[in-house]
C-alpha cells in the first residue's frame, strides 16, 4: 500500500520525540539537510512500526518454542536497510540505531555497515575489480552471510572488520564486536541481494527491510554535492586516500565526481540495487529536496 507523507505521520499516533536538535546535527549526512520535522513526520511512525512488528516477531518465537517444548532463547531482531550511494540511506540508519535503542523493549541495538565486508583494496587490485568497488563481487559475500547467521542464532560475541573511509580500505587488525543485541541494523548498498542458486542470502535473515529511493537525476547531484564537502573536509586530510582531490580546480573536480557517478555508482544503482527495491518490507521515497514525500509499505 503507498501513503502519502500526511498519511504516514497520522501513524506516529502519541509516539514521543526522543532526539533533540543537536543530536540530530550530529547523526546527519553530509549535505543532508533533514531536520526534526522530517524525524516527527517519518521516522516517529517508522519506529512505532519496526516496535510493533519486533514485538510480533518475539510473540511468534515464543509460540513456536512453546511447540517444540524447548525453553525461550533469544532471537535478535534483523532489520536490513538499502538503497544508493548518497541517497541518505545512513542517515536512515544511524536515526534509527539512536531511536530504536530508546524504546525500552529493545534497548541495545547495534549498527553494522556492509561496506566492514568489502574485500581489501590489496585483494580487489590483484583481481582486477578495484573500479568495480561496491559492486556486488566486491564483497566477502560469505564472511558477511556467516556474520548475520551467528548473530540472528543468538551467539553472545560477533566480530566484524572495520572500514575507513578516509582511507578507503578495511582496517587491518581492528573488528566491530556486536554483543548479542536486541536489534541488528545492517545497512549497505546491496543486502536486498538475492543468493546464487542453493546458497542463502544475507536478506534471508532479515525480520524487515527499507530501501530508500530518489529518481536518480537527484542522487547524481546530491552526490555531486557530498563530493564538493568532502573536498573541503575530510578529502584535505594527509591520511585521506582521495588527499589530491582537495586541490584540484571546482571544475576539474566537478568533472571527476560526474564521471565516477556515471561510470561506477549509477551503473551499479541501475544494474543491481535498483532491481532489489521490490524485494523491501518498506520504500521511503525522497523529493529533490531530501524530505520523504510517499512510503509504499508491503502488507505481506
Amino acid at each position: 500500500m503507498e501513503l502519502s507523507r500526511e498519511q504516514w505521520s497520522e501513524l506516529r499516533k502519541n509516539t514521543p520525540l526522543t532526539l533533540t536538535a543537536e543530536e540530530l546535527e550530529a547523526l546527519r549526512g553530509v549535505e543532508d539537510p533533514i531536520d526534526l520535522a522530517e524525524v516527527t513526520d517519518i521516522y516517529l511512525p517508522l519506529t512505532r512500526l519496526l516496535n510493533l512488528h519486533f514485538t510480533g516477531s518475539k510473540q511468534r518465537s515464543r509460540a513456536l518454542n512453546s511447540f517444540l517444548g524447548e525453553p525461550e532463547r533469544r532471537m535478535p531482531y534483523i532489520l536490513g536497510i538499502a538503497g544508493s550511494v548518497a541517497v541518505g540511506k545512513s542517515t536512515t540508519a544511524r536515526l534509527l540505531h539512536t531511536l530504536l535503542a530508546r524504546w525500552p523493549e529493545h534497548p541495545n541495538v547495534a549498527l553494522v555497515t556492509t561496506d566492514s565486508f568489502l574485500y581489501p583494496n590489496a585483494v580487489l587490485e590483484a583481481r582486477g575489480i578495484m573500479h568495480r568497488k561496491g559492486f556486488p563481487e566486491s564483497y566477502d559475500r560469505r564472511a558477511l552471510v556467516r556474520f548475520v547467521a551467528e548473530v540472528k542464532a543468538g551467539a553472545a560475541e560477533v566480530r566484524a572488520p572495520v572500514y575507513s573511509h578516509l582511507e578507503y580500505d578495511i582496517v587491518p587488525g581492528a573488528t566491530q564486536v556486536v554483543k548479542s543485541p536486541d536489534i541488528l541494523i545492517l545497512e549497505g548498498l546491496n543486502v536486498l541481494q538475492p543468493a546464487p542458486p542453493t546458497s542463502l542470502a544475507v536478506n534471508d535473515y532479515f525480520d524487515f527491510s527499507i530501501y530508500v529511493d530518489a529518481r536518480v537525476e537527484d542522487i547524481r547531484e546530491w552526490y555531486v554535492e557530498r563530493f564538493h564537502k568532502l573536498r573541503r573536509t575530510a578529502f584535505e586530510d594527509p591520511k585521506s586516500y582521495f588527499r589530491f582531490i582537495a586541490d584540484l580546480p571546482y571544475d576539474e573536480a566537478t568533472e571527476f565526481a560526474r564521471n565516477v557517478w556515471r561510470d561506477i555508482n549509477e551503473r551499479n544503482l541501475v544494474e543491481n540495487i535498483l532491481p532489489t527495491r521490490g524485494r523491501a518490507g518498506l520504500v521511503l521515497y525522497k523529493a529533490a529536496d531530501h524530505s520523504i514525500r510517499r512510503v509504499r509499505l508491503r502488507r505481506t
